[in-house]
């Protein structure tokens, strides 16, 4: 005898599913923030992982290079800011340039799309800002493209042209990396204007209408003459200097010919 399938009523489902729910959807809470990350790789096989979204902190040295790395899917479009608090300008002794470089899995360098991606801070500065936004991941890409393509991309901080007394003193860099999905327009990328205008262009005019022609326009009109004259037109100097070259290559081809074919008419010594 086959036993009969348990069968509950709708309240006691309702229950069994909020129970296996958890508190949180109970409480209606949301899901806690993603904690901040407080380290960076010295190189590209050790930099960190960094979700798009996850706040990042570190306290570095200056003059050492900081790695990041993250995931981009195809169809996004990746904006990268960086900001580095920089050492008290009285334990400085010059300008620093500092530059954030984003490359593909394959080494390859990205370019960016807007934002500065590097920048020079003064001696009196006290943080130096950069941007970068990618361009749209690709789902493929010929193999001579550097297009980007789906996969992880890595993330370089570096200082460079920065005087050598200043090496080491105590810098923090925050990272913040965003994705979006579709095709992120940088600032300033409306077209507002056409950018091959019309060339005079033609208007309609009432039938007995006649526009009126300014005294320049008249000027320098090309005559009748001047409009009939063209490469093929007669009389020209194209067709004399035509006419010439035939009649000199036919010269020349006889002459070639009698030479080719009787040397020794011209040639050959009397008996």
């Amino acid at each position: 005898m086959r036993a009969a399938p348990l069968l509950l009523p709708p309240a006691a489902g309702a229950v069994l599913l909020l129970a296996a729910a958890g508190p949180a959807a109970a409480d209606g809470s949301s899901p806690s923030p993603r904690p901040a990350i407080g380290t960076a790789g010295t190189s590209f096989l050790t930099a960190t992982t960094v979700e798009p979204g996850q706040p990042v902190r570190v306290s570095a040295s200056t003059g050492d290079h900081l790695y990041w790395s993250f995931a981009a899917a195809a169809g996004q479009t990746d904006r990268i800011t960086v900001t580095v608090a920089l050492p008290p300008a009285a334990s400085r002794h010059g300008a620093a340039t500092y530059t954030a470089d984003v490359f593909d899995g394959l080494r390859r360098r990205q370019a960016c799309t807007a934002g500065p991606q590097n920048a020079t801070a003064a001696a009196s500065a006290t943080s130096v800002r950069l941007h970068c936004t990618l361009r749209q991941v690709r789902a493929w890409a010929e193999p001579w493209s550097d297009d980007p393509l789906p996969g992880t991309y890595y993330l370089r901080l570096s200082a460079s042209d920065l005087p050598e007394p200043d090496l080491g003193l105590p810098i923090r860099a925050d990272v913040q990396i965003t994705a979006k999905d579709g095709d992120a327009q940088p600032a300033g990328a409306k077209l507002e204007a056409p950018l091959s205008p019309a060339v005079n262009p033609g208007t309609t005019l009432a039938p007995d209408a006649a526009p009126a022609a300014s005294p320049s326009a008249v000027s320098s009109a090309p005559k009748p003459a001047e409009r009939v004259k063209g490469w093929f037109s007669w009389p020209s100097g194209r067709w004399w200097w035509t006419l010439g070259g035939g009649v000199l290559a036919a010269i020349a081809a006889v002459a070639g010919f009698s030479l080719t074919r009787h040397p020794r008419r011209w040639f050959s010594a009397p008996r």
